[in-house]
């Protein structure tokens, strides 16, 4: 009788342990959120394009995937991709071996600007790039027919080959900041050998340095291409006017078109899936690249790489740069915010044609421009604290608790931000808007689903790095000392990863804030956000408006990326 008696109390432990374990808990949660935000929306795109009624049907598949347009479409989707990704990473690599292993001057303040390029929107560089490059207003174009008396401007912005420009600009850093990252960590001793045996200079570079940096050229070419794939800005502002699509503005113009029906949102999910597959082809190309290319670089602390002498090139490296960091930084920044002080859109730029009314129109008078400033800020601080929270609990089942099928959560959690925004927000309009019974479409709760499901992946990178760092032997001696589960992970491991939270956040906040491609499919009448605004006022032809408007996100954008960098600076000196 004792003994059952016993036995019963300690099931009753074992019960109540289970029903209190905080760990157990954060599990069922991190699966629930993860399961609401991301698994659904991918498996209603699948549904509404392979399913009706509850049958499978595949001809609305096969006929988007064999009409005309939209095989052009992906046509040039890829053919964009592979020059941006092909010319991109030549240009990265040929900056970050010149900045990493010469002596050319000025490096630490050109490393800082070769990596501003980064935090700008694309779409933002591609409206600067029309204002400069269109065929008849572009005021490049202009000065050029000017001085040549002809009627052929110097290059029209408006076209292929415009779009792989632009995209360049902005893309470059990718590879730039991996081959930079991999330079600085390589062993140093691997290429003194090579010289003391007597290869030249050219030769190190070829059997050396190339092979051991091939997993970061590898790593950076493909986040440029998954990110020219995926693009919709760029494309959008510079090719809807020739009628050039891409995948991704072809499927906002069937959506858009059909004034949001549900069959023109199934024709872009079609669209959608097709997407999908390219980005998943280049994914798994990612992955056997960098299997193939695995090298041991990094040889703990060792002295500081040689650096190759320039002699006399030095100066004319320098000029390279210094020029190269003109045209795509400055030029493009200048121009925004000369054609914001306008009065008018084409009148010369001089000072007696600027104002300030276009700022203060943005800031003050427009209601559209400040409901977009405030949506916002409202969406990418809410994303931003509630994605750190959400990711930093999943981060902490993963990486601390690590259950079974943990690998799972990680997939759901990066799989948003591997796969096209614009995809992410047709499987969230198809989720949210009634299909479950909750309808949220033209609500602004919408897009910050999206972008919660959309940004986790920053959030848990984040999260995991700084938990990775959190040795499990301060929780268990708090445990130790009689703290529950849940007292050990607020009063111990909390506090340590509060500076990695506060920087993930700000890795949150600052894309949201200039995010477009989400937000366009899902903003309603008075949900825009600055993204859209931007782009509407300008597809409006209010170009003065939409620079100013411009102008400000970008200072925005400064001033969180400047709180980034002094909380990193502050996390790295403890």
């Amino acid at each position: 009788m004792r003994t059952s008696k016993l036995r019963g109390k300690n099931e009753l432990r074992k019960l109540d342990g289970f029903k209190f374990d905080t760990g157990q808990i954060l599990l069922i949660i991190s699966v629930a959120i993860l399961i609401v935000t991301v698994a659904l929306p991918m498996l209603m795109i699948i549904y509404n394009v392979f399913f009706y009624k509850w049958s499978f049907d595949w001809k609305l598949f096969a006929q988007m995937l064999t009409d005309p347009d939209n095989l052009m479409a992906m046509w040039n989707t890829i053919k964009i991709a592979f020059f941006v990704t092909a010319l991109g990473t030549l240009v990265g690599l040929f900056f970050a071996w010149l900045i990493g292993r010469s002596d050319i001057p000025l490096k630490g303040l050109m490393k800082s600007l070769f990596v501003v390029p980064y935090m700008f929107p694309p779409f933002i560089g591609a409206m600067a790039w029309g204002l400069l490059l269109s065929p008849r207003s572009g005021y490049i174009n202009k000065l050029f027919m000017s001085l040549t008396g002809g009627r052929t401007p110097l290059f029209n912005i408006n076209s292929l080959a415009g779009i792989v420009f632009v995209e360049i600009c902005y893309y470059f850093p990718f590879v730039f900041i991996q081959v930079s990252s991999a330079l600085e960590r390589m062993d140093p001793t691997l290429e003194e050998s090579a010289r003391i045996a007597g290869a030249n200079q050219m030769t190190v570079i070829r059997k050396i340095t190339m092979p051991l940096v091939v997993p970061a050229i590898a790593a950076g070419a493909m986040l440029i291409l998954i990110s020219s794939l995926s693009h919709f800005g760029v494309p959008a502002i510079l090719g809807f006017s020739r009628n050039i699509f891409t995948l991704p503005t072809k499927i906002y113009e069937l959506i858009y078109r059909s004034a949001g029906s549900f069959e023109g949102i199934r024709r872009g999910a079609s669209l959608s899936v097709l997407l999908v597959i390219v980005v998943v082809l280049a994914l798994a190309l990612q992955r056997r690249l960098l299997q193939a290319g695995h090298y041991d670089i990094i040889r703990g602390k060792s002295m500081r790489p040689m650096l190759i002498k320039l002699r006399r090139f030095k100066i004319p490296m320098l000029v390279i740069c210094l020029l190269f960091l003109g045209i795509i930084v400055v030029l493009p920044l200048f121009i925004i915010f000369a054609v914001g002080f306008l009065k008018a859109y084409g009148l010369p730029l001089k000072l007696e044609n600027m104002t300030v009314e276009n700022f203060k129109n943005v800031l003050f008078v427009s209601k559209m421009a400040r409901d977009a400033i405030k949506n916002s800020f409202f969406l990418s601080i809410s994303a931003g604290i509630i994605t750190m929270l959400v990711g930093t609990m999943i981060a902490y089942v993963i990486v601390k608790i690590k259950p079974k099928g943990k690998g799972i959560l990680e997939v759901l959690g990066l799989l948003p931000y591997s796969i096209p925004g614009i995809v992410l927000a047709v499987g969230v309009i198809l989720t949210w808007s009634g299909a479950l019974h909750i309808n949220l479409y033209n609500s602004i709760w919408i897009i910050l689903i999206a972008y919660i499901a959309r940004y986790m992946a920053f959030s848990l990178k984040s999260a995991s790095a700084s938990l990775e760092q959190v040795h499990n032997s301060l929780e268990e001696a708090s445990r130790s000392c009689g703290a529950s589960h849940f007292e050990s992970l607020l009063d111990v491991t909390m506090p340590l990863i509060r500076p990695g939270m506060v920087a993930g956040f700000f890795l949150i906040f600052l894309p949201s804030m200039r995010e477009l491609t989400t937000s366009l499919l899902l903003y309603g009448p008075f949900t825009r956000t600055l993204g859209v605004a931007i782009y509407s006022i300008n597809e409006e032809g209010n170009t003065v408006q939409a620079c100013a408007l411009a102008g400000v996100t970008i200072l925005i954008i400064i001033a969180g990326e400047f709180i980034l960098r002094l909380i990193t600076r502050e996390r790295k000196g403890r």
